[in-house]
């Protein structure tokens, strides 16, 4: 069951930066100018459901399974399009906006690229 889809509809100057570390930042087409080099933009669109370890993050056909989840990234999800994901495999959430994800390569983004989380 999908609980979240999107479109990433712009691409930051600066957001292939995080790569070395593993992470990558997702904010809706509002992101503030200090933020918006840094990130992916994508469609601001609401979730259905609760977002579970377990579940997959999905770029285009390249799958992550979720191995722990910040108590705040539905609510950024839903009101700003803003979470931050890390491909580490962490299984405690350190922070609270941070998605975590299975420790392999980074997706190739691309403007068009589509984001499920099912």
């Amino acid at each position: 069951m999908v609980v979240f889809s999107t479109n990433v509809v712009g691409i930051g100057n600066e957001a292939e930066l995080f790569k070395e570390e593993k992470m990558m930042i997702l904010f809706g087409k509002e992101a503030p100018d200090a933020l918006a080099e840094y990130c992916y933009n994508i469609e601001v669109n609401t979730t259905s459901d609760e977002i579970q370890k377990d579940m997959y993050l999905k770029f285009d056909n390249q799958a992550y399974k979720i191995t722990s989840v910040g108590n705040v990234v539905r609510k950024n999800l839903d009101l700003l399009g803003h979470i931050t994901i890390k491909f580490d495999g962490s299984t405690q959430p350190e922070l609270p906006g941070t998605l975590y994800v299975e420790d392999k390569e980074l997706p190739q983004m691309k403007i068009g690229t589509k984001v499920v989380i099912e």
